[in-house]
């Protein structure tokens, strides 16, 4: 999603893909939801920052174990709320480049810096 500045009709100026418009018609092809994956499949997600190891424990809920960031230095429980650009759009449960993971652990909410790259190691089948 390209980042360039508008002018609300506040006068404000904002991202442009802080509008809806923008938002709706973005191609959403550069990331992923959580709910399409399996459990214990694991992610690594690079963001400007830092690297995060995600397992995925409930797809359905996007409950995963992140560990990564300050903020994890071991693994927690948390729930990925989902992608944003640090503003009130969110789309639930997904990871995409360009945008910043947001999520929610013992009732903190961390935001981390834009995501760069996803890589997916899908779970063993059991046999």
């Amino acid at each position: 999603m390209r980042h360039e500045t508008v002018i609300a009709p506040s006068g404000t100026p904002v991202a442009s893909s802080a509008l809806l418009d923008r938002w709706a018609s973005h191609d959403w092809r550069d990331g992923l939801r959580l709910d399409n994956l399996l459990p214990m499949d694991r992610l690594s997600v690079r963001t400007l920052n830092s690297t995060y190891e995600i397992v995925v424990v409930t797809p359905s809920t996007a409950e995963v174990v992140v560990r990564g960031g300050a903020f994890f230095p071991t693994f927690v429980r948390a729930r990925l709320a989902g992608a944003s650009l640090g503003g009130s759009f969110l789309k639930l449960h997904a990871i995409h480049v360009g945008f910043r993971m947001e999520l929610l652990s013992e009732s903190q909410s961390i935001i981390t810096s834009a995501v760069q790259a996803i890589t997916i190691g899908r779970s063993d089948p059991v046999m």
